[in-house]
């Protein structure tokens, strides 16, 4: 195709992934009910994770505090959840506009990273959905300095701590990922990553202070955790794909 030609695929690429993004947003937003009903299950004393915990001696005060308040957090809850029931759709367009320009080869592993990349993003959002966020909501919601103070939380300040801590672990469970794809163009080593490792947990906890949308301790140390064993993992991951690429230039 000419260079025009390539612009207008690329243009009807995007016209489809945002309508279907659209249409997500738009029955996130109509399924009111459902939808809050999944965010403020960490909010409740039987959600699963206490349960799980035998942590149910909880209670969650959630106050709203502005006019526009419920309203803009209904958009921005539905905007966000919206665009993740697309993205598989979103995905694929853009993985079909991309792939024609790819060789076989590249094409497999473009969709092997592409799957990859996906799936550990949602399993950092359940880790912080059904983990990371219930700790540290119930630790900081019971946290009193003077019996005086009564524990109350802005319905604002508790969907945007969802949504910021769900966004940083999707990102922090790519490592793993990323690890895959260096060590696969040959600029990864385990050995490096097992000689810094030291290092490594010291630059963790500095960016989960960074990211860590509270910035207290509990909730640093619970989103560091996740990191570190992420981190364990790339090397893993590292090695064995180091050990698989010496087999194949062996045997070639």
């Amino acid at each position: 195709m000419t260079f025009w030609e390539h612009l207008e695929e690329l243009r009807g690429t995007l016209i489809r992934a945002i309508v279907a993004a659209l249409v997500g947003v738009v029955v996130a937003f109509s399924a009111k009910d459902w939808l809050f009903w999944a965010i403020m299950a960490p909010a409740r004393p039987d959600f699963i994770t206490y349960r799980l915990m035998g942590l149910q001696d909880f209670h969650l005060h959630l106050i709203n505090t502005a006019l526009t308040e419920q309203f803009m957090v209904h958009l921005r809850m539905a905007l966000a959840v919206g665009i993740l029931l697309a993205s598989p759709y979103i995905i694929y367009v853009l993985f079909c506009y991309v792939s024609p320009a790819l060789l076989a080869k590249e094409r497999r592993y473009s969709l092997r990273i592409t799957l990859a990349a996906y799936l550990m993003f949602l399993v950092g959002v359940a880790v912080n959905y059904f983990v990371v966020f219930p700790l540290t909501v119930r630790f900081l919601s019971a946290y009193q300095i003077s019996p005086e103070v009564e524990p109350m939380l802005a319905i604002s300040s508790y969907s945007d701590t969802l949504l910021g801590m769900s966004l940083v672990m999707g990102i922090a469970f790519e490592t793993p990922v990323v690890s895959w794809i260096l060590a696969l163009a040959g600029l990864l080593r385990h050995e490096w990553m097992q000689r810094y490792r030291r290092h490594a947990v010291v630059l963790i906890l500095i960016v989960a202070a960074v990211i860590t949308p509270t910035g207290d301790i509990f909730t640093l140390l619970v989103v560091s955790l996740p990191i570190w064993l992420l981190y364990e993992a790339s090397v893993l991951i590292t090695m064995l794909t180091e050990r698989k690429y010496n087999a194949i230039t062996h045997n070639a």
